[in-house]
């Protein structure tokens, strides 16, 4: 964008932008003295290397500036300023100092123009006009700035996902990688290793999973084959409530909290409670495997439960199914809750009267066995898993 002002007219002589290149050193001190005792972020006086870059981003500045005064239709190279927008993201800094710098220079600027406009000869709207052209560069150093540092910015943010989608492969990684190399890159990750971590496995029904944006903390593996994500110290503050707000609507399973050289198996877990969910065997929604951690062993291996299961509720095979269920939810019951008939009834709403005659069919059917505890938890088992796979 050239600077639109007649300024580098016959209202603007040779010897006047002359005059100013002159001067252009001692301004520079000035706007750099102003800018370091004024703005804490650029005051390093000891710092001879970085007294020497801000001295020559200042020379630049101006330089270019009456270059432009010169030839308003020139072609102009932003490049110089988007370093240094780049400069101040790769210092870890927002935007703010550097346009109160850029502003103080402008003052500075045109405070020394003010100084030497009689002298010069410039006349008011020669003044005016240079100082139009003064406000509407530093708006185009700004902007330069601005994209340079967005893109350092954006830079930064894409090695650190990148770096931090290596990470969640290396913590998930079977074997487990080393305790030193995980280390290592959650440095460069700018991650805090945790003591604990919990996988939590997504269902990703129509490959799109997406969720709401989640802590820094959180490593998120939304475009894995399984989507997944790993929560650093699961038990602590305010974590639960953050996955739950996070997760609502969604059919997710949290895995156990294990060290986070184990995150793979608290992954491993959390997919097969998914896997039930979708089975119908878990409910639907957000599971949590601490929750279920009796129906994941059960099912864990599915062909020697079912053996089991065909031998202890054997006695019940010969029955009418509506009768198979009445007995089996009453002994279930029965194992989980005690022994008596009103506990029993409460929890399964009918007449304790009901519940002694159901009581005693299933002693006439299973005799001693109802007194070995072995045999109990192995009904219990059995049961169980009838139960969920209904």
């Amino acid at each position: 964008m050239a600077i639109k002002s007649d300024i580098s007219e016959s209202r603007t002589p040779a010897d006047i932008v002359k005059t100013l290149r002159s001067g252009i050193g001692r301004v520079s001190e000035e706007v750099i003295e102003e800018i370091q005792a004024r703005i804490p972020e650029y005051a390093r006086p000891s710092d001879e290397i970085y007294i020497k870059v801000v001295r020559t981003a200042v020379e630049q500045a101006i330089e270019g500036f009456l270059d432009r005064i010169e030839n308003p239709d020139a072609p102009w190279n932003p490049e110089p300023f988007r370093m240094i927008g780049k400069g101040e993201a790769a210092e870890g800094r927002n935007l703010e100092p550097l346009q109160a710098a850029m502003r103080l220079g402008a003052r500075v600027g045109w405070r020394r123009l003010t100084e030497i406009a009689e002298p010069l000869g410039l006349s008011p709207q020669s003044l005016y006009d240079l100082g139009e052209a003064i406000f509407v560069y530093l708006d185009q150093l700004a902007d330069a700035a601005a994209e340079g540092f967005d893109e350092a910015r954006a830079h930064a943010a894409g090695e650190i996902e990148r770096r931090r989608n290596r990470l969640l492969d290396l913590l998930l990684t079977q074997p487990p990688a080393s305790a030193e190399a995980i280390s290592d890159l959650a440095k460069a990750a700018g991650w805090r290793l945790p003591r604990t971590v919990a996988c939590v496995a997504l269902d990703d029904q129509h490959g799109a999973c997406r969720v709401p944006p989640l802590p820094p903390d959180v490593l998120t593996g939304l475009d894995r084959p399984a989507p997944c994500l790993l929560v650093p110290d699961p038990s602590g503050p305010g974590q639960a409530q953050m996955l739950e707000h996070a997760l609502r609507g969604h059919r997710a399973a949290i895995g156990p909290a294990v060290r986070f050289g184990s995150a793979a198996t608290s992954l491993r877990w959390a997919g097969e409670a998914l896997e039930l969910s979708r089975r119908g065997v878990l409910p639907r929604g957000l599971l949590r495997c601490e929750d279920h951690m009796a129906t994941l062993v059960v099912f864990k291996d599915e062909e020697l439960v079912s053996a089991l299961a065909e031998v202890r509720l054997a006695p019940l095979a010969h029955l009418r199914p509506t009768q198979q269920d009445r007995l089996a939810e009453t002994l279930l019951a029965w194992l989980r809750h005690g022994r008596g008939a009103g506990e029993v009834a409460a929890r399964l709403h009918v007449h304790p009267q009901t519940v002694r005659y159901r009581l005693r069919q299933l002693e006439e059917l299973y005799g001693d066995q109802l007194a070995d505890p072995d045999i109990r938890f192995e009904l219990e088992i059995a049961l169980r898993v009838r139960q969920a796979g209904r």
